[in-house]
């Protein structure tokens, strides 16, 4: 019987430390401390040649998935990031338009061109939510999707509480604002955000307002997707709780909180959210078949 299935990918970016003692660890390190914890793959950016050749290399023999990222200024900028995603396999490619357009007008060569070239490549694309990017402002990229409905989104859902402050409890407005970009999702990134902080400790008891809110728009984003996608659809969610200055640290400039076991909590929260999602989509298919 087809199935469609989740993807839970760690960010490499999210992989940095940048704490006070300068310790990094090497990307075979952190390949291998996402694989042995579970995580079903990486999301690499594909702008530096030299840098995917080494990621390459050290994803062979892993079976780890792949999804690529790009901040293209033009319409060829992409075709770059496209042959360096092939070089990793990368099953689609994350753009953030790093253009800030100030009409809907100027956005549409832009997206066309695209959409254009990846098709051409045979390569998903994916347009993300995203703050000083074209989409910075959720109004905006409400009117950007409603005239290109090829353009696919991927959400990070903190950039649009973040840029739009949303009050808590959220209005019936702001949660249609944000169901809108919700039933056109094709993939996810996931932090948790407040209205005034881009990245808050998950684990912190004052946070869990804003880890519930961001929970159910995950559920109901993974509902709508179940809807849409084909029988056997792969959905991809990046946990992807950045280094500083995305995390808070403290006086001495480290993390308030322990990253890499918060992206554990996430993966496992996440993953249980789906296969409910899952449950309640057969019962309501058991259902109707009675019925």
């Amino acid at each position: 019987m087809l199935r469609q299935g989740l993807l839970v990918l760690q960010s490499l970016w999210a992989m940095e430390r940048r704490h006070p003692d300068g310790i990094e660890r090497s990307i075979d390190d952190n390949l291998r401390m996402i694989k042995e914890a579970g995580f079903d793959g990486i999301s690499a950016s594909c702008i530096d040649a030299a840098t995917v050749a080494m990621i390459a290399r050290a994803l062979d023999g892993t079976g780890l998935a792949v999804e690529g990222m790009c901040f293209p200024k033009t319409v060829d900028d992409l075709k770059a990031a496209l042959d360096l995603g092939a070089q990793l396999g990368i099953m689609h490619l994350n753009v953030q338009p790093n253009v800030r357009p100030r009409r809907i007008a100027d956005c549409i060569p832009l997206l066309e061109g695209w959409i254009r070239l990846a098709q051409e490549a045979g390569m998903p694309i994916y347009f993300e939510t995203h703050r000083n990017r074209m989409t910075t402002d959720l109004l905006f990229t409400l009117d950007l999707i409603d005239r290109m409905p090829e353009m696919r989104i991927l959400a990070d859902l903190s950039h649009v509480l973040v840029g739009r402050e949303f009050w808590y409890p959220i209005s019936d407005e702001d949660e249609e604002l944000v169901r809108h970009v919700l039933d056109r999702t094709w993939a996810f990134h996931g932090r948790v955000a407040s209205r005034e902080q881009i990245q808050v400790e998950i684990t912190f008891p004052q946070h869990k307002i804003w880890v519930d809110l961001f929970l159910r728009w995950w559920e109901y984003g993974f509902r709508c997707w179940r809807k849409r996608a084909a029988a056997d659809a792969i959905l991809s969610f990046t946990c992807e709780l950045g280094p500083r200055p995305y995390a808070i640290t403290d006086r001495q400039g480290n993390d308030t909180t322990d990253r890499w076991q918060e992206a554990l909590l996430l993966k496992s929260l996440v993953r249980d959210l789906f296969e409910r999602t899952a449950v309640d989509a057969q019962l309501c298919l058991e259902h109707g078949r009675v019925a």
